[in-house]
Order: C-alpha cells, then structure tokens, then sequence
C-alpha cells in the first residue's frame, strides 16, 4: 500500500459547534486514526459514537455536549478514509473486514469499558457486530437509522438507487448532499462536512461504503454480521434505545423495527417526524431522551 493521504490541519480550522481537541492512535499498523475524546477518562459510563457515510465525527456535536453534562465519557472516531483519520489512496483497501478490525482493535488500543455504543449508519453495520466479541465492554445501544448486514435480505431499492447514484458521482459534493439532506444547516457547517476532502483523491473511502454493504451470504461481513444478529437477538442483556429519522426513504422506520425485532429488549423506537438520515442534527433531544431510558 502506498503512503495514506492525509488531510492539511487548516482544513479543520474553526469548525462551527466542534470545538474539541484531535487525539490520535493506530488502530491497525501504520495508519493514524483519530478520535474526539472528552469527559473524564474515569467516567461511569463511556459513549462511543461512529459515524457513517460521507460524514465523520462532527456529525456527533450536538450530541457530544448533553453526555458529557451528564458526566460521561464521549469518544468519537474517524474511520479510516473520514474525517481528521488517513486516507488509503487504494479503493481495494476498503473492506468490511479492515473497517471491522480496525474498531475492534480502536476499542481496545483505548481500553473503553461500559461502553454505550451510539451508531447510525455505517457506524451501526459495523459497530453492532462488536458487543458478540467484546461482551465485557458493553453496557447499552443508542441505534439511530442503520441495519446489519447480513447478506440474506435483499437490499432495498432506497439502497440501490443511493448506491447507484453514489458510484455515478465519484467526486461526491458532500456540502451540497449535506445541504440537501438537512436545509436548517448554515453553509460553515454544510463546509465543515466537506473539510476532509479537499479534492476526489480524498474519497476512496466515501465512494466504497455503499459497496461494502454485503448483498449476498456469503459477502465480507455477511456471516459475521449473522452471527451478530443471532447473538443481539438471544445473548444481549444491555440496555437498548433506538431513535428514528422518519423521512428517511433508506433506513428509516420499516427498516429500523426490522433491525429492533433482532435485539433482545430493544423498547418501540422513538421516530423524530422531521428528521431524515442524518438524524444526529436532531441529536441533541435525541440525546436528552436516551439518557433519561438509561437512567443517567
């Protein structure tokens, strides 16, 4: 593998609402990753957020504050190819298993435990495949408009026509797609969405998720991320809460009550009307009701 690209600093100047400070780990050999890490490295309770596709962790910021005032631990990764993280230039790179492996070994480089896990999109297909593996450092799931990917339902054609379109425009316009997605956005926020990008080169990473998602049984993830469901399903004894963007046409409410019927005690999702995908702008309320589910 070629040297990793890797976003100039000045693109990550006066991020709007993100005033938190870079941290940065290898979670696999020779690629830097980074994370948000605030709160007290002692906290009770630790929320780990990630992220999905094309965003990074500022879509956490509004989410971010409220944990932290109820004296949690907040980390917030970048995956690989998003964010302040490296860039592999090679698109052959991105794959479930590297994306996969790379948490694993992020929530371990990092020792988090009582981890409540915050997921939306990729950060949940990835993500609710680790608790089955690392049982002792989970305690919640707060799941917002995601799914597993099993390989053994067919995709949906909101998924398919969001995959279409995404291999049709390579150089993805993420501040136009985030404008587009969220109208109450103002343009230094729509910016700081595309601040990891300077240029195509940087999106390797944003062009492959939508590929990646398994769409046969025997995909990279797919026997993985069954065995996940079976274990939500059966073996899960933590505390769940779901929160739903209604207007989005991919994973929104049908897809998400799927996905809740396959984890053991997950309550009735809570639907947020106005929201759409990004339902993490609406996260603040978001926030304020699962810790009250929780109990913190």
């Amino acid at each position: 593998m070629s040297a990793p690209l890797r976003t100039p600093d000045e693109r990550f100047a006066a991020l709007p609402g993100f005033p938190f400070a870079p941290h940065y780990v290898e979670a696999l050999p020779g690629l830097r990753m980074h994370y948000v890490d605030e709160g007290p490295r002692d906290a009770r309770q630790t929320f780990l957020c990630l992220h999905g596709q094309p965003t990074w962790a500022y879509v956490y910021r509004r989410m971010i504050p409220p944990f932290l005032a109820a004296g949690a631990r907040v980390v917030a990764p970048d995956l690989y190819g998003f964010g302040r993280s490296d860039k592999p230039g090679e698109e052959g790179w991105y794959t479930f298993t590297h994306h996969r492996d790379s948490l694993a070994a992020f929530v371990a480089r990092l020792d988090l435990r009582s981890i409540t896990l915050v997921c939306h999109n990729w950060g949940g297909i990835l993500g609710l495949t680790l608790p089955m593996d690392l049982p002792d450092r989970f305690a919640r799931l707060l799941v917002m408009n995601t799914a597993l990917g099993t390989g053994d339902q067919p995709l949906g054609e909101g998924f398919l026509a969001w995959r279409a379109w995404s291999n049709k425009n390579p150089d993805m316009d993420v501040a136009k797609l985030m404008r587009r997605a969220c109208p109450q956005l103002s343009e230094a926020e729509t910016a700081a969405y595309a601040a990891p990008y300077p240029d195509a080169s940087f999106k390797a990473g944003v062009r492959r998720f939508p590929n990646l998602v398994p769409d046969s049984p025997d995909a990279d993830g797919a026997v993985l991320s069954r065995r996940a469901r079976d274990w939500l399903r059966d073996e899960w004894r933590g505390a769940s809460f779901m929160a739903v963007g209604a207007t989005d046409p991919v994973l929104g409410p049908p897809v998400m009550n799927a996905l809740r019927r396959s984890i053991r005690g997950c309550p009735e999702p809570w639907i947020h009307p106005q929201a759409g995908h990004f339902v993490q702008e609406w996260g603040d309320e978001i926030a304020r009701r699962a810790l009250s589910a929780f109990g913190a």
